[in-house]
């Protein structure tokens, strides 16, 4: 029958529906009002202008740190301000390229640095792993903006001995 789909429901009948339900979507939204989410690094209201902290001072001492679980990159342990990281320019690579670790005394880039994501090993750093602040930070002596109980896993049960 005109005016009726398929299955014998009416076009009125189904903008009926449609409407009653934009309705309700529409009530139950504005008795919820907006869910303000508190900032992690204070209580400014949303869009009030603050002055930004400190910067943390980068830790220099050239201090290889533990890793805290497999497969962490490390962390970087000098100073890398300024250092120029660009699509055509790689500073970290001066010192961590395999040729150049002898005169620095740095570290050689891992050798999954140079694999490609089939696994073929190339003759250079791969371009998935040239940008290395990607996955590798600068350790400062910032404040932790949340508490840290973290333990790790080869010492837990041993301190309870």
């Amino acid at each position: 029958m005109r005016g009726e789909n398929r299955s014998g429901v009416s076009r009125a009948a189904i903008l009926g529906a449609t409407v009653l339900g934009a309705i309700v979507v529409a009530i139950g939204a504005l008795a919820a009002g907006p869910n303000i989410v508190p900032r992690v690094t204070g209580a400014a209201q949303p869009m009030q202008e603050i002055s930004p902290p400190p910067l943390a001072r980068p830790i220099t001492d050239d201090v290889r740190r533990m890793r805290n679980y497999p497969e962490q990159p490390p962390v970087i342990p000098h100073a890398i301000e300024g250092y120029q990281l660009t699509l055509h320019a790689n500073r970290c690579l001066e010192c961590h390229r395999r040729q150049f670790t002898e005169g620095s005394g740095a570290p050689m880039i891992s050798v999954t640095h140079f694999m490609d994501r089939d696994g073929q090993v190339l003759a250079d750093v791969t371009p998935r792993r040239y940008f290395c602040t990607a996955c590798h930070v600068q350790q400062t002596d910032a404040k932790p903006l949340v508490g840290n109980d973290f333990e790790d896993m080869l010492l837990v049960g041993k301190s309870k001995r």
